[in-house]
Parts: structure tokens; C-alpha cells; sequence
């Protein structure tokens, strides 16, 4: 107990002695009648005995306890609280006039995975608390009962729905304002607080935000791996709690922008005008399936004057939506590593959008994306090609060198290097084009999971394609594979295979790697199983692409002609020196097995 709180339980203790001396009324005198019976003396007046006194001492004590308590600030810890309603085209927001703060956010163009409404926040998952330092020590203005007042404007041409809370006395104003804008996922949030004089300790206010992250989608355990918190500093870096540990916290000591909590396909965010002083975040994984996750922010929030402005986002995570908020806040989608993220940004997602405008069926709209990425690539499968058909014209050489110098792999290897510059034929020439190739594979195994387009869209037997398409309920679960049965996944993995086998053909390979990419597909059932339905058959439709394109290029690419162009290349290189590159690199090797052999 501190000081200031034990000469405040002396002085409640003095008043109520006070008043106990001076201002309750003593008993009335008695008299006894001539039988003995104790009589009250003024009997005529029992029922009009004067109890407004007593009847007022409750209020009197809990006004002595508020004025202890909240200080200047105790006439607004009594009235009744009303829900305001603020509402447009986007979602349903409803503030209490009791600590005027935000109660629930309903996304009316959403729904839960099983139809009903989908509430974002509620009183019961969220709480969302505004405290102040005080000579009293912290006081929470969500205590606080505030007269409402709301209406429409106009601010830049757009009509804006607006409630302002007002609590004020004596020359002490609490004003909390807020306004949304039509076709907006965003709230903004003023603070004014006036007359507060020396009974404010310091010019912040604390946000303390503890949020349990309510499940939105079916698939719980998916929710979880795509929830975290994201936070954006003032210095322009964006960064984020971990993915995968159960418990997971980080104290932000320097000024903050904007901070997060995503779940997989909707965010709330809180975003200051200027800059947040500083805060801390924490974030755990629940062993029950009643939250998603559970996230809480402790946030200073600096006043200059005593007013102060931030915002709230409560809406989707679509990057272009997001984009659009605030510098930043698109990183509450995860578009992958930084090698692959360039393809989700700048050309998936515009993609996307613009094939949105012309088509409502996604299925279609990632075959047309298919066509589309096999076409822009068409010149790298067609050089692939071409240069694994070099490498399968010149294989009785190659062979020719392994069986020669089968005893003696540093000299096989320099030999091969010698015929490919003789017959200038590049080993890596089908390769490397491939390799090109795969930030565009990759970016999908982001970009598909995390899209909330594909969100409850429907094709063919899937009944959503943002999670996996489940023909068959397994009784039993295997182990990495899961308990149900993904058909895209299963014929993409034949897909994959028959590709491979088709692809082994024209590269004559042999060895593991060939067997190498039969493995593969393999794995990739397994790993693909439980992810969503259009990631599989998005690799599934580009398999059957290529194999249209390898059958087309195949009518205009002849062995025959290859075989003549690699001969004249023989030709002319025949007296032709080795080059820079090529004499370096036999010298690492002959030092390579130099080294080998002291050994």
C-alpha cells in the first residue's frame, strides 16, 4: 500500500466516524405505562418518520470511495451504458458509452467457415483497455461513463459516420471521437482530455490490448500456423513474433508505427497518427481449441496538448487492401522469402485482381494464370529443352569417356569439360533456364495458402479451395500424410511422375538422379496433402501445360539437325584454346585430387 492510499483509507475512516457523531439520530425517549409496557412516546408519528437520510447514505459512500479513487475524475464512474452503433457498407462496429470503446466488429462481407456472422472482435475475445497515469495511480478510462452524440459528414467528398463521447465537469473534458468512412476497414480514433492539470503524472496514455484470436476457418491447426503478431517501426523495418514457437514476446524499446495481429486471411490492427513511444508484445498458442491464438500489446501512446490520433483496422488480408493503409501494412500477408516475394507482389496479385474483373470462377482464373506464366516463360522451357537435346546427341561420347577413364575421375571430368567446349555444348544449358523457372514455382506455395480470394470458392468436387479437397475420410491417421485424402494432390503426383518419366527420356539420365525424380513427387503428396486445393491443382494444370509445350516444341526441334549443329561446332572449334574459365578450373581439380591423394 503507498502512501497516498493509506491517508485515503484514514481519511474515509475519519468521515465515517464524523458522521456517525453528528449526524445520526439518537433513539426516541420511552415511557412505561401504568401496565408495564414499554411505549413509544410520539406513537402518531411511526409512519411519518423522515428516512431520506439514511436513504441517501449509500450514494454518499460511494461517492466518498469514488472521489478516493478516481479524483477528479469521479463525477463519470456512474451512468448507464448505451451500445452506438457505427456502420457502412463494409462492417458493423458498436461502441459502449461505458469507457467508450469499441465492444464487437462484424464484417458483413465475410462470413465464419460455417455461415454464420463473422465477428472479428467481441467483448468476450477482446479487451481493448485505455489507461491513464494518475496521482491515483493508473486509471482506466474504459471506466468511465461518457455522453454520446453522432451523425453524418462529409470529409474530402466521402460521407463519414462519426460518435463522439464527451465526459466533462467542472472544467475536466474526456472527449473520444471516432469516424468511418463509407467502403473503409478503417475506424479513426481521437483522444482529447482537457482540466486533467497536475493529476496526470506523465503526458501518455497505455493501450493495453488483450485479444484471444477467435477461429474463424474450419481447419484450426492451419489458422494457427498462419497467425502471429506483425509490427512496423518507426524506422521503416518491419517485423514479427515467431510462427512456430508455442509462447513468444519481444519488448520494443524504440518508436512504432503500426502493430498486428494477423490471422491467416483477416487482421485488426492498431496504427498511430504519428508514432507510438514504444510497447511490447507477446503471443501463445492455447492447448484448447476455444482461441486460434492468444495476443496481447502494451502500447504508450504519447499526447501532444492532450489530444492524440490513431486508427483501427478490422478487415481482410488483401495486399492491395492493405497496401493502401498505411506504409507497411501489407506485410500482414505473407508472400514468402524475398527471392520469391517480387513474383507474388508485383505480378501474382495483379493477376489476380485483373482476371477478377472479367471472371467469378476461380478454377478458371488459375488455369488462365497457368497459360499465362507458361506462355511469359515459353523461351526458357524452349532453351531447356534445346539443351537437354544437345546433351542426349552427345551421350556415346560421353559414355565413350566414362568407360576410358573409368579409373581416373579428375581425368573423365576434364576430358568432358574439353569435348563440351570442343562440340560447344554447355551442361548446365538445361538447367539453367529451369532454375530460372522456380521463383515462379515457389512464390505459389505461398501465395495460394495465404489468398483470401480463394477463400470459400468452390470448383469442381472442392468445396473450398483455400484449404484441401477431402474425398475420402480415413479412419486412422498417417503419419506426415494426415487422416483424409486430397484428389488434386494425388493427380498432381501422377502428374509429376509421368512428367519425370517423360523428362528422363529426353536427358538419357541415369543414376540417382533419375530415380531422384521419382522421390519427389512422393514427398510432395505427402506434404501437400493438407494444403490448400488450389496450390495442387495449380502444379497439377502446370504439369499438363508443359507436356503440351514439350510436344509442340518437340515438332520443330530435330535430333537430326541438333546432331549436325554440334558437328560443325567440332569443326570449328577443333584448334580453338581453352578459355580462361576452362583452364582455372582444371587447375582446381587437378589441385582438388592432388590434395585427395597426400591424404
Amino acid at each position: 500500500m503507498d502512501r497516498n492510499q493509506a491517508t485515503g483509507l484514514i481519511l474515509f475512516a475519519a468521515v465515517i466516524l464524523v458522521y456517525s457523531i453528528f449526524f445520526t439520530s439518537s433513539p426516541e425517549p420511552q415511557v412505561q405505562d401504568t401496565t408495564g409496557e414499554v411505549v413509544s412516546e410520539v406513537q402518531d408519528n411511526t409512519n411519518t418518520e423522515d428516512f431520506s437520510a439514511l436513504e441517501t447514505e449509500p450514494d454518499s459512500l460511494q461517492d466518498i470511495k469514488a472521489q478516493i479513487q478516481y479524483g477528479v475524475l469521479a463525477p463519470f464512474v456512474k451512468g448507464d451504458a448505451q451500445d452506438i452503433v457505427l456502420e457502412n457498407d463494409k462492417m458493423i462496429v458498436t461502441i459502449s458509452s461505458k469507457g467508450a470503446e469499441i465492444k464487437e466488429v462484424v464484417l458483413k462481407e465475410f462470413k465464419k467457415w460455417d455461415k454464420t456472422p463473422l465477428i472479428l472482435l467481441d467483448e468476450e475475445s477482446s479487451d481493448l483497455v485505455y489507461q491513464i497515469n494518475t496521482t491515483k495511480g493508473p486509471l482506466s478510462i474504459n471506466e468511465l461513463y461518457f455522453n454520446a452524440s453522432s451523425g453524418q459528414r462529409v470529409i474530402d467528398e466521402e460521407n463519414v459516420s462519426y460518435v463522439e463521447f464527451t465526459a466533462q465537469s467542472a472544467g475536466t473534458l474526456i472527449k473520444r471521437t471516432y469516424t468511418l468512412a463509407d467502403g473503409s476497414y478503417i475506424v479513426d480514433k481521437g483522444i482529447e482530455l482537457k482540466g486533467l492539470g497536475n493529476f496526470l503524472v506523465d503526458s501518455n496514455v497505455n493501450i493495453l490490448w488483450d485479444d484471444r484470436i477467435k477461429k474463424q476457418e474450419e481447419d484450426i491447426e492451419e489458422s494457427r500456423r498462419k497467425t502471429n503478431i506483425n509490427f512496423y517501426k518507426a524506422s521503416g523495418k518491419h517485423d514479427y513474433l515467431s510462427l512456430t514457437k508455442d509462447v513468444a514476446s519481444e519488448q520494443i524499446s524504440e518508436p512504432v508505427k503500426w502493430i498486428g495481429f494477423s490471422q491467416r486471411f483477416f487482421t485488426t490492427g492498431i496504427i498511430a497518427a504519428e508514432q507510438f513511444n514504444a510497447a511490447s508484445v507477446e503471443q501463445t498458442t492455447p492447448n484448447d481449441s476455444l482461441s486460434v491464438k492468444n495476443m496481447k500489446a502494451s502500447i504508450s501512446l504519447p499526447l501532444s496538448d492532450g489530444k492524440a490520433n490513431l486508427s483501427y483496422y478490422f478487415g481482410p488480408n488483401n495486399y492491395n487492401v492493405l497496401k493502401k493503409v498505411t506504409p507497411g501494412f501489407e506485410e500482414n500477408v505473407d508472400m514468402g522469402y524475398f527471392f520469391v516475394s517480387w513474383v507474388n507482389k508485383y505480378i501474382i496479385v495483379n493477376l489476380f485482381q485483373f482476371l477478377e474483373k472479367y471472371f467469378s470462377n476461380y478454377g478458371i482464373i488459375i488455369i488462365l494464370i497457368v497459360f499465362i506464366i507458361k506462355g511469359f516463360l515459353f523461351p526458357l522451357t524452349y532453351k531447356s529443352y534445346v539443351g537437354m537435346a544437345k546433351m542426349r546427341v552427345i551421350k556415346p561420347e560421353i559414355d565413350e569417356l566414362k568407360e576410358k577413364y573409368k579409373d581416373d575421375q579428375v581425368k573423365q571430368q576434364q576430358e568432358q569439360m574439353k569435348l563440351f567446349g570442343q562440340l560447344g555444348v554447355s551442361p548446365i544449358s538445361g538447367c539453367l533456364p529451369m532454375l530460372l523457372q522456380m521463383p515462379f514455382l515457389f512464390a505459389m506455395f505461398f501465395f495460394f495458402p495465404n489468398s483470401i480470394e480463394l477463400r470459400q470458392e468452390s470448383f469442381l468436387w472442392a468445396h473450398d479451395l483455400s484449404t484441401y479437397d477431402s474425398i475420402i475420410k480415413l479412419p486412422f491417421t498417417i503419419p506426415f500424410y494426415g487422416s483424409h485424402v486430397s484428389l488434386f494432390t494425388l493427380l498432381m503426383t501422377a502428374s509429376q511422375i509421368v512428367y519425370t518419366r517423360f523428362n528422363n527420356q529426353l536427358t538419357a539420365a541415369q543414376g540417382p538422379m533419375k530415380n531422384l525424380g521419382y522421390i519427389m513427387p512422393i514427398g510432395f503428396m505427402f506434404i501437400l496433402n493438407s494444403y490448400p486445393a488450389a496450390l495442387s491443382f495449380y502444379y497439377f494444370v502446370s504439369n499438363m501445360v508443359t507436356f503440351g509445350q514439350q510436344a509442340l516444341i518437340k515438332l520443330f526441334v530435330d535430333d537430326k539437325k541438333i546432331r549436325e549443329k554440334v558437328e560443325a561446332s567440332k569443326v570449328k572449334n577443333a584448334n580453338k584454346k581453352k578459355s580462361k574459365f576452362q583452364t582455372r578450373l582444371e587447375e582446381a581439380m587437378k589441385a582438388a585430387d592432388a590434395n585427395k591423394k597426400k591424404k
